[in-house]
This record gives C-alpha cells, sequence and structure tokens, in this order.
C-alpha cells in the first residue's frame, strides 16, 4: 500500500493502482469516456486528466500510478477548462441529433456534455458521412457516432479474441469498422454484442425488432407467445430503477400479458429439457467411451449462439466434440410449435413465437441453419422458424415503458403450463458454470439411480476465467470438468484438448461449458448498460437464489418435463427428440 493525498485528502491505495482508482477510494468522481473497468486502460480521450500539487503537469489519471506522499489535484478551473475543451472537440466530429439516437437518455457522452453545461460548441461541426452498417442480423454500426474511444475494439480484440473491429484512418478521418473494412455482416463477427455493452455512444447498438412484435400483438390472426431467458428476471428491474440482481420473474410475466402476449412460458423450463439431451448424451458418450468404444469426448455445451458462431469460425475440427442438444431457446420454440399447439388446440402456423433474451447473437441463431424450422418439417406444415423474433432485455424494457406500463407496481403472476414451470436447475443456465451445474445434477442421478445430497457444486461458480473440477460419482466414475467464459478465454482450453488429441494422449477434460460473455448470460450483449463485475456478481447472486428458492433443484425432478417426455417425445435422446431438439454444425470461413 502507498499513502498519497487526494485533493487533500488522505487515502490509502494499492501499489501500481491508478491515480483513478485511488480517487475513488475517497469518492471522488474523475470523468472518463475511453475507460471501462472490463479493459485495460489506454488513457484515448484525454479526460481524466489530472495534476500534481506544485506542478502544471497534467497526467491521465486512468494511467498513472499512485506513489508515495503523491498529492493530486483532480478538479480546479484550469482542469475543468481543458476537460470542457475535449468535450467540445469530440461533439464538433460527432451529429447533435440525440433524440433519435438508440442511447438517448442513456448516453456517457451526452451526460457529461450536460454536466458540463455545454450547449453550443465553438467548433465547426465537421461530420464524415458515413453510411450505417445494417448487414449484421444481431448488431448496427454506426460509424459516424464513433467518439474512438477504442472500448469495443479492445472488446473484440482483447476480451472476445474475435478480431472482427479495428480503427481505420487517422485524426479527424479515424473511423471504427469491422475488420478488412468488410461489411460487418460479412466479418468474423460472433455476435455476441460485446461491443455495443461497451461503447459509450451510440456507435454500435442491438438491431431493434419491437416494430415487428408491435405488429405481431396487433394481428388479430396471429396468436403471440413469449418465452422469457433465465438471465432477464434478474436485469430487467435495472432498467425500472431496481438494484441488479433483483429477481422480477412474475412481474415480467405480468408485463408480457399486459403487452398483449396470449401464452407466456419460461426459457428456464427448456434448460431443464436441455439438461435432459445433454446430460443423457453425456452419459451415452462416457459409456461408450468406458467400453473401449469410440467416443468423441470432451463433450463441448452448445447452448450460447456466439460460442457456436465462434467454434464454427475457428474451431471447427471440433465439431465432433460439439453437443448436438439446440439451445433452450430454440427447443422451447420447437416445443410451443409442435408439441404446445396441438395440445391447446392452436394452429401452429398462426402463432407467432417471441423470445426475450439477454444476448443479441440469439437474433442470428433464429436463422442459424434449417434445424431451427423443426417444428415446420416435423408438422409438414408452413409454421416458419421455430423462434419467430428475439429481442433483448433492454428492447423489452422499452417495449414496457412504451405501452405505460407501472410494471414495478403489477401483481405477480404465474407462467403458462405446462413448458412454464421450471427447477433451480433451469435458472443457473444464465451464468458460468450453471449449466455445468445442472448438469451436474443429473448426470449423477443418470449414472447412480440416487439424488446428490448436496445439489450446490461450488468449484464452478464464480467469474475466474477458466474453471477445472473433478466430479466423483462415488461408483468408480470421475468426470474431469472446465468451465470457460469471455471468449478470450476459451482458446487456452481448446488448445490444450486440441494438442491431447492431435499426440495421441488422453484430453484432459470429459465435459466443458463455455459461454462467450463475462459471467455468462448474466451480462449477455443485449443486457442493460453498464455491467461491471459487481453488477455482475448481483445479477448472479439473484439467480443462485431463485434457485436455492426452488422447491426442485434438479431437471430430472420437473413434472412437466416428465409429462412432455411421456406425452410425447418418448425418451431423452430419442428419435422425436433428435427431429425437434437436436442440431448440426457446419464450418464456417471467417470472411463471408
Amino acid at each position: 500500500m502507498v499513502n498519497l493525498k487526494i485533493n487533500g485528502i488522505p487515502v490509502q491505495a494499492e501499489d501500481e493502482s491508478s491515480i483513478l482508482d485511488a480517487a475513488r477510494k475517497v469518492n471522488v468522481k474523475i470523468p472518463t469516456l475511453c475507460y471501462n473497468p472490463d479493459l485495460p486502460p489506454w488513457a484515448a480521450c484525454g479526460l481524466c486528466i489530472v495534476r500534481m500539487e506544485g506542478s502544471p503537469k497534467m497526467v491521465r489519471a486512468c494511467t498513472t500510478p499512485v506513489s508515495e506522499n503523491m498529492s493530486v489535484i483532480t478538479h480546479d478551473a484550469e482542469i475543468i477548462a481543458v476537460r470542457r475543451t475535449v468535450l467540445e472537440l469530440i461533439l464538433s466530429n460527432h451529429p447533435s441529433d440525440c433524440l433519435q439516437c438508440p442511447r438517448n437518455g442513456n448516453c456517457e457522452l451526452q451526460t457529461l456534455a450536460a454536466d458540463f453545461g455545454i450547449r453550443e460548441t465553438p467548433y465547426r461541426k465537421v461530420l464524415n458521412g458515413l453510411p450505417i452498417d445494417d448487414s449484421n442480423p444481431a448488431i448496427v454500426l454506426n460509424p459516424e457516432k464513433c467518439i474512438r474511444c477504442g472500448r469495443c475494439v479492445k472488446v473484440c480484440q482483447e476480451m472476445q479474441n474475435v478480431w472482427a473491429l479495428e480503427f481505420l484512418g487517422r485524426g479527424i478521418k479515424g473511423r471504427i469498422a469491422s475488420a478488412a473494412d468488410t461489411p460487418l455482416g460479412e466479418s468474423p463477427c460472433i455476435k455476441c454484442g460485446q461491443c455495443a455493452a461497451h461503447c459509450p455512444v451510440g456507435a454500435i447498438y442491438e438491431r431493434d425488432d419491437t416494430v415487428k412484435v408491435w405488429r405481431a400483438l396487433q394481428d388479430a390472426g396471429k396468436h403471440p407467445v413469449v418465452q422469457i431467458a433465465p438471465a432477464v428476471r434478474v436485469a430487467l428491474a435495472e432498467e425500472f430503477g431496481l438494484p441488479p440482481g433483483t429477481v422480477f420473474t412474475k412481474k415480467i410475466y405480468a408485463a408480457l400479458r399486459r403487452l398483449g402476449f396470449k401464452t407466456v412460458f419460461d426459457t428456464n423450463f427448456s434448460a431443464d429439457l436441455t439438461i435432459m439431451e445433454e446430460g443423457t448424451e453425456l452419459v451415452k458418450r462416457l459409456t461408450e467411451a468406458a467400453g473401449g468404444g469410440k467416443a468423441d469426448i470432451p463433450l463441448i455445451t452448445s447452448c450460447c449462439p456466439a460460442w457456436v458462431d465462434y467454434m464454427e469460425k475457428y474451431y471447427n475440427d471440433m465439431i465432433p466434440n460439439f453437443s448436438t442438444a439446440k439451445s433452450p431457446q430454440q427447443m422451447m420454440g420447437a416445443m410451443i410449435k409442435a408439441y404446445w399447439s396441438g395440445k391447446a388446440g392452436i394452429d401452429p402456423e398462426k402463432i407467432y413465437s417471441v423470445s426475450v433474451m439477454p444476448c443479441t447473437a440469439k437474433k442470428w441463431e433464429i436463422n442459424r441453419n434449417d434445424d431451427m424450422k423443426s417444428a415446420s418439417k416435423f408438422l409438414g406444415a408452413n409454421t416458419g422458424n421455430d423462434v419467430d423474433i428475439v429481442i433483448t432485455t433492454r428492447e423489452l424494457a422499452r417495449m414496457i415503458k412504451q405501452a405505460g406500463i407501472d410494471v414495478l407496481n403489477l401483481p405477480d403472476e404465474d407462467a403458462d403450463s405446462p413448458l412454464g414451470p421450471y427447477t433451480g436447475a433451469g435458472t443457473i443456465f444464465g451464468v458460468t458454470g450453471g449449466v455445468m451445474e445442472a448438469a451436474v445434477r443429473s448426470a449423477y442421478f443418470l449414472v447412480t439411480k440416487k439424488e446428490l445430497a448436496d445439489v450446490n457444486f461450488l468449484p464452478v461458480r464464480g467469474l475466474d476465467g477458466v474453471k477445472e473440477a473433478e466430479v466423483d460419482f462415488g461408483n468408480g466414475t470421475k468426470i474431469r470438468i472446465a468451465v470457460a467464459h469471455q471468449m478470450g478465454n476459451i482458446a487456452a482450453v481448446l488448445d490444450t484438448i486440441r494438442e491431447a488429441r492431435d499426440a495421441g494422449k488422453e484430453v484432459p477434460y470429459h465435459f466443458v461449458e463455455v459461454m462467450a460473455c463475462r459471467g455468462g448470460c448474466i451480462s449477455g450483449g443485449g443486457q442493460p448498460y453498464g455491467g461491471t463485475d459487481e453488477i455482475r456478481g448481483r445479477r448472479t447472486t439473484g439467480l443462485y437464489a431463485d434457485d436455492e428458492h426452488s422447491t426442485l433443484r434438479c431437471s430430472h425432478q420437473n413434472p412437466f418435463i416428465t409429462q412432455v417426455y411421456k406425452e410425447f417425445l418418448g425418451e431423452p435422446n430419442g428419435h422425436k427428440a433428435h427431429e425437434l431438439l437436436h442440431t448440426g454444425y457446419t464450418p464456417r470461413a471467417l470472411y463471408r
């Protein structure tokens, strides 16, 4: 620890931490635009300038380390004037169409301009006339609004290891662009949306599909059905002023019905269904391997579409290791149109299936391949995609506000049956390690025919980039597992597997869970802005609390899952289940 002063206030700070970190310890807020706690600081914007007492020299607080007896001035007339000039220069190269911007009211540049009382700028407005790139099915790039803070590039290259974004040009002509200046839809982009989640302005944002949903809700010839993902229930409340991690499930159900949805289901149910299919697949592969047969080990999870896209582009030699189980979203879409429509006596061609997801890549997933139209093929009818449209948590919040619904004071309501009730295992799908923990709970039962005494599997919890553990089923069966999240952490795990496989050695894991976003779906690209590890932790706590409060905590215990198999699917991994609930994968080029 070192001792220093911030505006005359004594503070102790960790050696090698920054002035910015030290200032926050004494509740001094230094303005920033390029800084984000998920990323290494790189002093691009120049707003965080401070100076040492007795010195005219200004330094950038985000990259300047603290030192013993340092005395820092963070705010005086000169510093404020320089910061104001920096903002005015940024605004001179930025459109003034705030009312039409998707970040209006939630824009960091707009907030700072208001804080500094900027009503007019002394510099001539210079815009480059750059076109909007809407070639991507999930996110939209508006380079004209880019302030060159660099967050999206650092996220894409360093956090996610995708390299779909880069800077082109220099000076006032500098701009953000997709790699090689191709359209974003033809780049290596995996649609995770982390660039949009970290952008401080409206330069990158999710494709807005709310108008399509409104039209369907107003169409008397359609039967609108909706599902909500596990992570939505612990994030939506933030858009209405409640703390992160507030479990909002039953008010979401009520709000969806107020919006006009005739049937409300929960993706947690199909997460339970996914565990039955994926868990059975795992046990089958392990049994084959133990018997000396050829089995593609490890089994790698497939519920994250951004990860699926990444794998098909960067690691398609591992396609045999990928679970063929669809994501919970796609399983639910297939079950709604192929099973529930007949049970409810509704023409499946009239069903309009809407999915509320924390993830922008889900918008791409619904058209990933022909397996996303499995109900149509199964029924021999024109039912279209299994899921017709996807909206994010942010889009749902906007719809609720547009409809004037006082969501905070709605009475609690339940989801519809039979595709609504879920177990605690289904709800923890929304956090890194949750799929693995849910799978372990049911795989243990499938192998031993006994219930776990303690279903809490702590080794897979937390925000470590890679988590490893061994599960002892007590009958001589030991499973080595790995959990990886945030795409930049994945290569180490996969390369280890690939090297062992290519050398003819035993691979280090039997089962691997991968999620593209840091913390898992709780900080997906469509969640409320401003995600930090503290907020991720609160959302995670909310999901685990929902699990703890569940009467049933293992997917195989869900009586409605049992009912669906008995009435319709037959058995996990059976013929009908493979028709509707499983998919295949195709190697893809990085550039289309």
